[in-house]
Parts: structure tokens; sequence; C-alpha cells
């Protein structure tokens, strides 16, 4: 999907969310982004493999709380198999290696991070690189690449930047694959404190398609009681999409605020959603 495609389709969910309660048209939804509703729909179920009325279901606070009711057996599970296994997205593997206190205190001295732009079903983003894993993954909003690029110096003021799309591609294609062949695994390289890390790794044991609440969510870290430090963890999460910080919402059912914008996490969420909709009852 190109990223005008993404565009449009992030524009209709900020469209969806803003006339949500008079329940708009998909002839209103589709004139919106300036398409017709044949081409919006193809559109649409291209990206998401259903509906616009089916993803619409998946946006509301009353899906949202009853995946935090199914959520509840996630907990369980993560405690029965301790924090120390990795952790599962899609069809990948993924493994988190965290930075030494000298190599934090260093901001990466030594280090050279390869980073390209590219395409994915969320819109242009910026995924860089290291010889330990993938160390940044970024969306780009409103097409500013000098916003990201610049975050990414600043978060690694010691390391050697390279933009080098080639050598990052391979990762954005093991990424956003649609694949479900084989189980590579990918490796993520982490700064962070280790309650953020602790958070970071309690974000990977949630199954795409479901949520948890930031409560549950500390729980999960071991630190029940610390319920706004982990929405403030998850908030500096460095490697979006990967740390899946977007299946993170209130107990509520809101979805709460997204560094990347409340549109691009209701995107997440529902795409996800209707993978798992698809997955459990195949059309």
């Amino acid at each position: 999907m190109t990223a005008t495609d993404a565009q449009r389709i992030e524009g209709a969910i900020h469209f969806i969310e803003a006339n949500f309660r008079r329940q708009p048209s998909l002839k209103e939804i589709a004139a919106s982004v300036n398409l017709s509703e044949y081409h919006f729909q193809r559109l649409f179920r291209r990206w998401a493999g259903i509906s616009p009325k089916r993803f619409l279901q998946f946006l509301t606070a009353e899906y949202a709380r009853r995946l935090l009711e199914e959520s509840r057996s996630v907990l369980d599970v993560a405690f029965d198999v301790g924090m120390s296994g990795p952790g599962r997205l899609h069809d990948l593997t993924v493994n988190v290696h965290a930075m030494s206190p000298g190599e934090v205190k260093s901001r990466g001295a030594g280090l050279t991070i390869r980073y390209g732009f590219h395409d994915s079903p969320f819109g242009e983003c910026l995924i860089a690189t290291t010889e330990r894993g993938v160390c940044t993954l970024f969306f780009v909003a409103d097409g500013d690449r000098s916003a990201v690029v610049n975050d990414l110096a600043e978060r690694w003021r010691g390391a050697t930047l390279d933009e080098n799309r080639r050598a990052t591609r391979p990762v954005a294609e093991k990424i956003f694959a649609a694949s479900d062949s084989g189980r590579p695994s990918l490796s993520l390289f982490v700064a962070g404190t280790n309650f953020q890390i602790r958070i970071w790794q309690a974000l990977l044991t949630i199954p795409p398609g479901m949520l948890l609440s930031y409560g549950d969510l500390a729980t999960l870290a071991g630190r029940p009681g610390a319920v706004r430090a982990a929405g403030t963890a998850v908030g500096q999460n460095p490697i979006s999409f990967l740390i899946p910080c977007h299946r993170v919402i209130r107990r509520t059912g809101a979805f709460g605020k997204y560094r990347w914008g409340d549109a691009k996490k209701r995107a997440l969420i529902g795409w996800e959603a209707a993978r798992r909709h698809l997955r459990e009852k195949p059309l």
C-alpha cells in the first residue's frame, strides 16, 4: 500500500471518529477522502480485509471493553511462562536486547545506525537498525521526515547515522510481510530504564488483535501500583508497532492518546482486530 493510500485510510478513520454518533454512510466516508464509493470500498477491503462498516464495529468502546475482558487470560498465560520468553508478533519471534548502563550513558558512542524510510500499511515510517537489532521505528507525520530524523539523532547522540534504505529494506519487508510462512526472528536493541524495559517486554506478550488496560499492563510487568508510570513508559516506546504500545487502552474502553495520532492508533487496533476476525471466521 502506498503512502497516499495509507493517508486516505487514516483520513477516513478521522472522519468516522469525528462523525461516529450520526453513523455516516459509505458514500459520505468515501467523499471525505475524495474517492467514489466503489474505489473506497475496494481500497478499504484491500487494506483491512473487511468492509468499512465491520471495521467501524471494532472501533467502539463496547468492543474494546469486551477485548479487555478476554485479555484477562493474557495475564495468566504471561505469569505461567514468565517474562523471559520471547514475544510473538504476527509471524515474527521478537527478542529484546537492552543496552547496558554504560552504553545508555554513552548515547550509542561507537555505534553505526543505518536508517531508511519505508511504506507500511499505516503510512510512511522510519526504520533504524544496528548490528544488534532494530533500535527505532517511527511513523512520519504529515510528510515531515526531518522531525523523525532529528528525534533519532537526539536519542542516539553518540552514534553515527547512515541513511541507507537498501540496508533497512529487508527488515521493513520482514516486519510488514503478510505471509505466515516460516517463523523468522527479529531482534530489538533498546535503551531504557529497567522499569521501561519491563513494560516494553510486557507489551510484547499482548497478542495481535487483543487489548490490555494500563492497570493490567502494570500488573503484567510486576508493578501493579505503578499505573501512571506504566503509561509514561508506553509513551516513551522507541519502536512503534513492533513494541505494540497501541494495544494498551483505558479501562473504560476509550482508546486514549497516541504519539503518532489518535487515528493512527485506531487504524492499528482495527487492522489487527480485522486480521484476528478473518483468522477466526474466514470469509
